[in-house]
């Protein structure tokens, strides 16, 4: 006999320190990130928002959110980072959780999510029209940038190391790899 597909009350079932998905009728759980994620993700969510959610030095037009709680079809993902074009969403809802796709999200891979985000995350993020994914790896300081075309997504680019950089969408602004990845020297202005 054959398992229940997971429903949201499983989700709710869960303690606080572990972050629970459902994919494909399945549940998964994985620990709250370790530092290296938790750092990078801030970083790039700190450095994004200023430009493109805010305006300020940069084009505006997107509303960009933490560990939104997305409701796509039957499926329950939580991205580390999303991002929606305002003219798509001009103000969250008023709701716990989003049934409208991003336009971008960005995984930060850590050894427990990387092989869920690649495998399972993915197809869903392409079946609902996700049109840039970032999939981002603190621990290897590796920043792949896909883009869907198609039903599929294309690797773009993988940004590697330490050099500042430029990625889609977001291109506008030029990114510090080592801000992210925390290796910056002081604390002062940069």
């Amino acid at each position: 006999m054959g398992r229940r597909p997971a429903t949201y009350a499983d989700l709710e079932a869960l303690p606080e320190h572990v972050v629970g998905e459902i994919i494909a009728g399945e549940l998964h759980v994985s620990p709250r990130p370790a530092a290296p994620h938790t750092v990078a993700a801030s970083r790039l969510g700190g450095e994004l928002t200023g430009p493109f959610d805010r305006g300020r030095g940069g084009p505006g037009g997107w509303l960009l959110l933490d560990e939104p709680e997305l409701h796509l079809g039957e499926d329950v993902l939580v991205p580390d980072l999303a991002g929606w074009r305002r003219e798509r969403m001009p103000r969250p809802p008023r709701t716990a959780a989003f049934t409208l796709a991003p336009d971008w999200v960005c995984e930060v891979l850590s050894p427990s999510t990387a092989a869920l985000d690649r495998s399972a995350k993915l197809p869903v993020y392409a079946r609902e029209g996700v049109r840039h994914v970032w999939l981002m790896d603190p621990e290897l300081r590796t920043l792949e940038v896909l883009r869907l075309e198609g039903a599929r997504y294309s690797l773009l680019v993988t940004h590697s190391g330490m050099a500042p950089v430029r990625a889609e969408p977001f291109e506008a602004l030029e990114l510090e790899l080592a801000f992210l990845w925390g290796e910056e020297q002081g604390g002062g202005a940069r």
